[in-house]
């Protein structure tokens, strides 16, 4: 799955517009980045790669759409 690619699928699971994220946002400034959307994203990780293991803690620790790329391993993670 491409950078955009994954962009989009994350704009689908908080429910924005396509194209809304590019990866500069700080989480904290998403009023629908909560426990839900966090398991949302644990899914779609591992649905981008299988060896991505993520836990509550690690999400929690991140502070921006550009880290979560990180930590999904998303290729292209330079906003």
């Amino acid at each position: 799955m491409t950078r955009q690619k994954f962009l989009q699928s994350l704009d689908e699971l908080l429910d924005l517009p396509e194209g809304t994220l590019s990866g500069g946002e700080r989480l904290g400034d998403l009023e629908q980045w909560n426990s839900m959307a966090m398991i949302g994203f644990i899914a779609l990780a591992n649905s981008h790669d299988s060896s991505v293991k993520l836990g509550p803690r690690q999400i929690a620790s991140c502070e921006s759409v550009a880290a979560l790329l990180q930590l999904a391993k998303v290729d292209g993670t330079s906003s």
